[in-house]
């Protein structure tokens, strides 16, 4: 669904709904798998019941990475604000940048995900019979005091 998202609009999925003025460039394509391959990851996580946690920062990183792959001279904002040239001279090399801390920003979500990730089965613990139920320390030999008679 991310792939969709960030693929279609800036035209690195070629489609009929935009036409792009640049060429899609080596690095965009994988890009835009990597993006949709971390946030899926971190959608598939377990989460603790009720944690929303992360969820803004990953918005944030798939943004970033519309912008990262999107045309320079397409995002009305970036020429807006620095015109036809300043898209091409200065945005389109900060974009492969952009990309990269787009890409560290998913990954370290998907890894904050999976350290507070649930386990959706509780096994019990195994405790073998010459040990004592904490399993740490061996059972005691000799006598126990409930056996000595008085």
């Amino acid at each position: 669904m991310s792939a969709l998202a960030v693929g279609v609009p800036t035209d690195v999925i070629d489609t009929a709904l935009f036409t792009r003025m640049t060429p899609v460039r080596w690095w965009e394509p994988p890009v835009l798998v990597l993006t949709a391959l971390l946030a899926g990851l971190w959608v598939a996580i377990p989460r603790p019941t009720g944690d929303v946690r992360g969820r803004g920062g990953v918005l944030g990183a798939v943004t970033a990475a519309v912008f990262a792959v999107g045309c320079p001279v397409c995002n009305k904002i970036v020429v807006a604000l620095l015109g036809i040239s300043g898209a091409l001279g200065v945005w389109a090399p900060v974009q492969p940048v952009l990309a990269g801390l787009s890409l560290l920003a998913l990954m370290a979500a998907v890894l904050m995900r999976w350290r507070r990730r649930t386990c959706p089965v509780d096994l019990p613990a195994q405790v073998t019979p010459g040990a004592s139920p904490d399993a740490r320390t061996p059972r005691a030999s000799g006598p126990s005091t409930a056996s000595i008679p008085r």
